[in-house]
């Protein structure tokens, strides 16, 4: 009879630090969720009740040792699902971040912290930015730290915050005070179609991210699924030297530039992105015709391109597609190769997004072994490429010199999305 004790001996080392076999042979740990609301299909929805109910991973329901044992939700929209979740799961809402964390009392009650920050009604700046609080819950998280002198994994949901200053500072703190942090969304962590990753120690000229979605919110997406491929180019991350973004119809004018010094990108870069795609437009009747220009300009309404430069030369692009492809794709070009790497970066669809578990599967990851699996500086490099590009197209479509983004790390070598 093959029993749990030996069913895990047979599965190798490999195996022995990931979060579902820790799981077995942690104590259930205390978890406060900190979000702005709690909705069906919101980010508390797909992350949050992760820790409420588990998720599917390799075949079986796993069930993290975690507990959500207090909750802070900013906001109450009619089909608001906190205060059922709370009755259900027995844990309570609180009106303050600091007793969330405390649980009511008087000092630090609680083992890890997961902010969400995304979704709700909050305003716009004159970028177009939504001002999401992310800084502002992190603040005050640290605060409690500061106050009761312990601290505790902290997870991030997407971008640190709207404002470079504020997400750097985040990103500082985080290493000052010695406590682990993880941010960033599903991206880069869900399956692959092909399951490749970048060649780690790759010589790489050009990148690319074809995508759907909009802005302040799906460019972080198309930017993130850029970079957890480009932080693992030979030299490792550098940081940005500059980034330029256009909308509309110069959009067109730069896609038959022919190339990226000429002001656009890598044709077939662009074209092994679009055949990756599993939602490619097509004409009536037809399901397998390569889209003319004539037909991508007229799917695509509002195109919108980032173009960006590293530090150290390597060229990237990032091109919001909607009405043309309704997923990410990714493309480089490495030297020495005569075909374009590329890869599908595929988000499992409704109700059970299961992206959204790979994800927190690396958030359980760090809250029990006190280490996060990637550097929080991809986040923080992520987050500063949204907020040059929307400051791009609020001055007319300039190009932002960001000397600022001076952002150097090396990515762990190890291949961390789901591949199996």
């Amino acid at each position: 009879m093959i029993n749990r004790r030996t069913f895990l001996s047979g599965v190798g080392a490999s195996l022995a630090t990931a979060p579902w076999v820790l799981a077995a042979e942690s104590k259930s740990k205390r978890l406060a969720v900190v979000t702005t609301e709690w909705r069906y299909h919101s980010h508390a929805w797909h992350m949050a009740e992760r820790f409420l109910v588990g998720y599917p991973i390799q075949g079986h329901w796993h069930h993290p040792p975690l507990k959500v044992v207090a909750a802070y939700v900013d906001q109450h929209p009619d089909n608001d699902l906190s205060v059922s979740r709370s009755k259900e799961f027995g844990f309570p809402l609180y009106p303050s971040i600091a007793e969330a964390l405390r649980c009511g009392g008087k000092e630090l009650a609680v083992d890890a912290v997961l902010i969400i920050g995304e979704h709700g009604d909050y305003p716009r700046n004159e970028f177009g930015q939504k001002l999401y609080p992310r800084y502002e819950f992190f603040k005050q998280v640290v605060d409690v730290f500061k106050q009761d002198g312990r601290t505790t994994p902290v997870y991030n949901d997407k971008h640190l915050s709207w404002k470079w200053a504020w997400a750097k500072e985040m990103a500082d703190t985080s290493r000052a005070m010695g406590f682990p942090f993880l941010a960033g969304s599903s991206l880069p962590v869900t399956w692959r179609m092909p399951s490749i990753d970048m060649p780690y120690g790759a010589d790489v000229d050009e990148v690319m991210s074809v995508a759907i979605g909009g802005l302040d919110s799906y460019d972080f997406h198309a930017l993130e699924t850029i970079q957890c491929m480009a932080e693992r180019r030979q030299g490792g991350e550098t940081g940005v030297a500059w980034v330029e973004a256009t909308r509309g119809d110069a959009v067109w004018k730069r896609m038959t530039a022919g190339s990226f010094a000429a002001g656009g990108w890598d044709p077939g870069l662009f074209e092994a992105c679009l055949c990756r795609s599993q939602t490619l437009a097509q004409p009536d009747t037809f399901s397998d015709r390569h889209p003319t220009p004539k037909q991508i300009r007229a799917w695509v309404k509002d195109p919108i391109v980032y173009r960006f430069q590293y530090n150290d030369g390597l060229q990237g692009t990032m091109l919001l597609m909607n009405g043309l492809v309704g997923d990410f794709t990714f493309a480089a070009r490495i030297k020495g190769q005569d075909e374009p790497l590329s890869t599908l970066f595929y988000l499992p669809p409704n109700p059970n997004v299961v992206y959204s578990a790979a994800l927190m599967a690396k958030a359980e990851e760090t809250f029990l072994t006190g280490k996060a699996p990637y550097p929080i500086e991809r986040t923080l490099l992520t987050s500063g490429l949204v907020e040059a590009g929307m400051h791009s197209l609020a001055k007319g479509q300039q190009r932002i010199e960001t000397p600022y983004m001076n952002v150097a790390y090396k990515a762990p070598q190890k291949t961390l999305f789901w591949h199996s």
